[in-house]
């Protein structure tokens, strides 16, 4: 069985997990705009690095957020089912993906 062509979660994401996850990644959003401006304006080089530097950090901590939460549930689930090998493999591809960004 391939892991990675689940479609859905093995543990559905309750509606207030869902909204926090969904108003992180609309700040984020909003913080590419302002880069864009930042851009746009002719800003000055370090001040849209450091605005970069608090996107990217915004943005992995949704990643961690998302790898805590799959490890929480997802992966427990399949470890107690028998499956466990094979979404640590694919949790462990994912994560040295992750630790190179």
């Amino acid at each position: 069985m391939n892991v990675s062509n689940h479609k859905e979660a093995l543990v559905s994401r309750s509606d207030k997990e869902r909204n926090q996850l969904l108003n992180r990644l609309k700040r984020i959003e909003g913080q590419i705009r302002g880069l864009q401006n930042m851009v746009e304006e002719d800003r000055y080089c370090m001040d849209v690095l450091v605005q970069i530097t608090a996107t990217h950090s915004a943005l992995k901590q949704v990643g961690y957020s998302l790898l805590e939460r799959h490890t929480r549930t997802c992966l427990s689930q399949a470890i107690q089912s028998g499956e466990g090998d094979e979404y640590i493999d694919e949790l462990m591809k994912v994560v040295k993906q992750f630790a190179k960004s």
